[in-house]
């Protein structure tokens, strides 16, 4: 490289550090929630994964409702929830998991690559695992492709990391 060439990283991550916080606040609400005593009610976290246990569908519903609120005060985006299917718990219970997109799908990359390419951006574009670097000879292109990516509705949310 003869020139100077500058890059960032588009990258797709939650911040389960944000998503633990959240799931202690739902907890607390379950456990001060007056229509969930005495049921087998549970919101438990893993480091991965939420794990929903209800008496009833009903009850589920009211039980994601709570996760759900606390998890976009604390700005997760809700595009990276997933939510597994409904299983029979214990007893008469259910439960569901709650998983969490991370990383960007190789679909999704290229189909980025494509939309970068097609907008006639001076920068170049490439996959590096579940992430996409995106580099250029001029700064301002980059900016002009960040602003491009921001602008796009995307199914998975987008952050842009080690802008160099």
């Amino acid at each position: 490289m003869a020139s100077q060439e500058f890059s960032f990283d588009v990258v797709s991550k939650v911040d389960l550090a944000e998503v633990k916080n959240a799931v202690n606040q739902a907890q607390k609400e379950l456990e001060n929630r007056y229509d969930f005593r005495g049921s087998a009610a549970k919101i438990e976290f893993d480091e991965k994964e939420i794990s929903l246990t209800a008496d009833d569908e009903f009850r589920m519903g009211q039980l994601k409702d709570i996760v759900f609120s606390k998890l976009v005060k604390r700005n997760i985006d809700t595009r990276s929830i997933e939510y597994g299917k409904l299983e029979p718990g214990p007893g008469v219970s259910v439960k569901q998991k709650v998983t969490f997109k991370q990383g960007i799908e190789q679909d999704a990359a290229k189909s980025l690559i494509k939309q970068i390419k097609d907008k006639g951006l001076k920068v170049n574009a490439q996959i590096q695992g579940d992430q996409l670097r995106v580099s250029s000879k001029s700064k301002d292109d980059l900016q002009k492709a960040i602003q491009f990516l921001k602008g796009l509705e995307l199914a998975f949310p987008v952050d842009f990391v080690n802008y160099r």
